[in-house]
């Protein structure tokens, strides 16, 4: 024979177990987010680094404005790790490093980096 209200709480004691689980599976996520956003600010940073690189003279005004470029697009929590070589003579490439940050940007990073990568034919000048 049961008692009436028997099982009360039962909800409560089976959401308070579930709950570690629920934030786990959404601080993961957040992470995911985080190294996806990575990925595409590497890109980006580089598209922008190897489009002022073919736009200036070849040299040393070509590595600064390149590097310049790459970390103008960038926001401070990825800027100071960020690193943003470019190189080429006719064919213009940029490869910008990033580190991936561990839940909030800015504070602390992943030792692993991701890497974007562009490419584009100098502009010639008549």
């Amino acid at each position: 024979m049961r008692r009436p209200g028997g099982d009360r709480g039962q909800v409560s004691i089976e959401f308070l177990g579930m709950t570690p689980l629920i934030v786990l599976t959404l601080v993961l996520v957040w992470q995911a987010v985080l190294v996806g956003y990575t990925f595409t600010l590497a890109g980006n940073a580089a598209d922008e680094a190897v489009r002022a690189g073919t736009a200036a003279a070849p040299g040393g005004a070509r590595d600064a404005a390149c590097s310049t470029a790459g970390l103008k697009h960038l926001s401070a929590a990825w800027r100071g790790s960020a690193e943003v070589s470019c190189g080429g003579s006719g064919y213009v490439t940029a490869d910008v490093k990033l580190h991936v940050p561990v839940l909030f940007p800015g504070l602390i990073d992943f030792p692993a980096t991701v890497t974007g990568h562009a490419g584009a034919v100098e502009e010639v000048k008549h």
